[in-house]
């Protein structure tokens, strides 16, 4: 079996306030790319994960990957041998690891169906697996856990991810947050509540790493409809009315910052 750990991007993520527990209060759109890593799966007598791609080396710990903890939260009575390409970067914002996990979840369901307390199980390995199981454009609340529908009229938009290939935890982005409650998501629909929102994050991922500031510029400068940082960075996107203006913004950033890992893509359903 073939999944795609598809790319999460938040197209806006407001930060209401510290809670007691040491969690923030969010409010946050989630999106997804038709783009990401690659798993394939296959019956085994016992659960293994082989980690491939570019960005495999920042995965050290196979054994402590979100996937193999994923394959544990999901008990059977055989295994399942996995083969996880890493195409995204890694502490990026992307929810990668989350997005791998959700990928898991997936091939659990195709082949046994979900226990009905599944996404209890997704929330323990992440705030934001239970948006990546089903990796389709909601809103988020609480932590990133409470999952709204929203009307999305961005579906196929094109979209380019751009990132300076500097990794950054998302710890210190929180700890660095002013703690001012700039007020709510926008109601209305996807197109709405992306143009009108806003990244909290954004002043304090760009405090800890100035280049975030380098690519939004850069991106600014290629005419998209809307550029941002994704979740806690240090990865950027841009969202543009059609392939052909991607494709150029792609191409220029290419020549202008060779150093810079980018995927194009479009926003899925």
């Amino acid at each position: 079996m073939h999944e795609t750990g598809y790319a999460k991007i938040n197209l806006a993520l407001h930060v209401r306030r510290r809670r007691e527990d040491g969690y923030h209060e969010l409010e946050t759109l989630f999106a997804f790319v038709d783009a990401g890593d690659k798993l394939t799966a296959r019956v085994a007598e016992r659960n293994a994960l082989t980690v491939v791609g570019e960005f495999a080396p920042q995965l050290a710990d196979p054994f402590g990957n979100i996937v193999a903890q994923a394959l544990a939260k999901l008990p059977r009575s055989q295994g399942l041998g996995l083969t996880l390409e890493k195409n995204l970067p890694v502490a990026a914002g992307l929810g990668g690891g989350s997005a791998d996990a959700g990928a898991v979840f997936r091939i659990f369901e195709a082949l046994h169906g979900l226990p009905d307390d599944w996404r209890g199980r997704a929330a323990k390995l992440g705030a934001d697996v239970p948006a990546c199981v089903e990796s389709k454009m909601c809103l988020g609340n609480g932590t990133g856990t409470e999952l709204s529908s929203v009307v999305n009229d961005l579906e196929d938009t094109p979209v380019l991810l751009v990132n300076p290939r500097v990794p950054l935890a998302t710890g210190p982005v929180f700890a660095g947050w002013d703690g001012q409650d700039r007020g709510p998501l926008p109601n209305g629909p996807a197109l709405r509540i992306a143009a009108e929102g806003r990244n909290d994050l954004e002043a304090p991922a760009i405090g800890l790493v100035p280049e975030i500031a380098t690519v939004l510029e850069a991106l600014e400068g290629t005419g998209p409809t809307l550029a941002r940082m994704s979740g806690s960075g240090a990865t950027c996107f841009a969202l543009y009315s059609d392939p052909e203006a991607r494709r150029e913004a792609a191409a220029r950033l290419a020549a202008d910052h060779p150093d810079w890992w980018q995927m194009s893509g479009k926003l899925r359903p």
